[in-house]
């Protein structure tokens, strides 16, 4: 059992770093620069640490980017305010996902700009045979070292992670939490000490500092991810866009 929930707890954490650090704040914000190198290492990191779930970094890039332009209106790709409950929010997300990996949509140029491009690794670790392969694994990870039934009922988890992770976010922290601003959207601050989604679920924070590498705002709100970025800038991995301070109120 503890071997189920190590691997469990590791590909949680894991998996959120890449969504966030890489997918988030580098590729749809461009919070901080890197050469093609570490661009394509972590393209590779993104893809082995969310397995089954991996999203296009561009095509995570650009329906973000539409999130926030059109934030709770008909054309945002995920809003509570235009679906009757979560799972049809993120359907609807996986159809505009869909749409923008296959060139199924037309795209506005502001959303273009400065994105990270490896479409042949992408088509791969997209593709309906990397995602099976993927559960395939999983499946024999949990056949081996799962003790006791119950544990199974962790495996869809595992398959779907990313999916799990952006509910979370883009649903309750539309509707649940406080806000330290107001503004003409309905992005909550999730948690006051956000350890469980690494930062992500300042939501209320980010909409009004999108490309702020640090999602915390007040004293309390840690962000976890922004010490390692911090870490990475000065190992010259990454380059901040300029000095970032931590601001407290």
């Amino acid at each position: 059992m503890l071997f189920i929930l190590i691997f469990f707890v590791l590909h949680w954490y894991l998996s959120l770093f890449s969504q966030t650090f890489f997918q988030h704040r580098y590729a749809s914000h461009r919070a901080f620069h890197m050469n093609r190198f570490w661009e394509k290492f972590f393209h590779i990191f993104a893809y082995l640490t969310q397995g089954s779930s991996y999203m296009s970094p561009r095509a995570y890039a650009i329906m973000h980017r539409m999130h926030h332009a059109y934030t709770d209106t008909e054309k945002d790709p995920h809003s509570p305010q235009y679906s009757p409950n979560v799972f049809a929010m993120m359907w609807r997300t996986r159809r505009v996902y869909l749409d923008i990996v296959g060139d199924k949509t037309e795209v506005e140029e502001r959303f273009l700009k400065g994105l990270p491009e490896w479409p042949a690794f992408d088509r791969w670790a997209g593709s309906a045979y990397s995602r099976l392969l993927w559960v395939g694994i999983y499946i024999t990870i949990f056949a081996l070292l799962a003790t006791s039934a119950w544990l199974w009922l962790l495996l869809p988890i595992v398959i779907a992670m990313g999916a799990v992770h952006g509910a979370i976010i883009n649903w309750f922290a539309h509707k649940y939490g406080y806000h330290n601003f107001k503004l003409k959207n309905t992005s909550r601050n999730l948690f006051n000490l956000d350890i469980f989604m690494l930062g992500e679920s300042y939501h209320n924070n980010h909409h009004k500092r999108p490309s702020s590498v640090n999602f915390g705002f007040r004293w309390h709100e840690l962000d976890p991810v922004y010490p390692v970025i911090k870490l990475l800038a000065w190992l010259r991995v990454i380059r901040l866009n300029k000095p970032q301070l931590v601001e407290a109120h």
